[in-house]
């Protein structure tokens, strides 16, 4: 298989917050199955970063056993592997756990049928590996508020919030957010120091881009006053969007 691109984040390695700072959680599985090892490993680097126990495989057979094996709770599947390809690995697993398909066809009727045999959602090489952990934890936010599991807490400096009770509290203060904001600033939360622009926060939030701009300004302006005094802020980056940041 071809290697494909990926696209490196405008924020580096270096620059992301200690996986300590961003993620409180049971040391969530995460399983990465794909062929280029170049892939797993830059891939398995950044889910490690984010707080997630991450295990691998390297085809459909492998991936299958490591299923069996580690129960993860999550598989992020490239649909181009040897043996039992991502697609056939979707229609055994439906319904079993969630998947993220990863895949360089670009295609909409591959998207699709994995869609539609059980995936949860996708990305499509090349791509960012910000924006591929942002979609991991939003499908395992998305399935554990449906299974009424719990989920993990984000911290960002003196800033923690709960996904499962949709708090937000600043040492120990909760604060009195409305569900986008909490949505919004969760966001930010999965990312700090990485600059968001305004789509890609409509995307993560809103889960849409069909609102305007002038949203999430609205939004990030309202968030900005409920953050006075607690340790972190949102900076604009002019010509680009924000970034959450913790002070000192």
């Amino acid at each position: 298989m071809p290697q494909s691109k990926i696209v490196m984040p405008s924020s580096t390695i270096d620059n992301a917050a200690p996986a300590e700072e961003i993620l409180e959680m049971d040391e969530t599985c995460v399983l990465v199955a794909d062929d280029d090892e170049h892939t797993v490993e830059l891939v398995s680097l950044y889910l490690r970063r984010a707080g997630y126990r991450v295990e691998t495989a390297c085809d459909g057979d492998d991936t299958l056993r490591k299923v069996k094996e580690t129960q993860p709770a999550l598989i992020v599947l490239d649909i181009m592997m040897p043996g039992p390809d991502g697609l056939q690995i979707c229609r055994k697993l439906h319904g079993r756990m969630p998947i993220l398909l990863l895949t360089a066809r670009a295609s909409d009727i591959d998207r699709i049928a994995g869609l539609r045999l059980g995936a949860d959602d996708y990305v499509t090489k090349p791509f960012n590996p910000d924006e591929l952990v942002a979609r991991v934890g939003a499908v395992l936010r998305r399935t554990t508020a449906a299974t009424g599991k719990t989920t993990e807490k984000v911290r960002v400096g003196g800033l923690t919030l709960d996904a499962d009770c949709r708090e937000a509290r600043v040492d120990e203060k909760l604060l009195p957010l409305t569900p986008k904001e909490f949505d919004l600033l969760l966001a930010f939360s999965h990312l700090p120091n990485v600059v968001l622009d305004r789509d890609r926060l409509l995307d993560l939030a809103w889960g849409t881009s069909f609102y305007g701009h002038r949203t999430v300004d609205v939004h990030v302006a309202r968030l900005r006053e409920k953050l006075s005094d607690s340790g972190v802020r949102i900076e604009t980056v002019w010509g680009t969007g924000y970034r959450l940041v913790a002070e000192g």
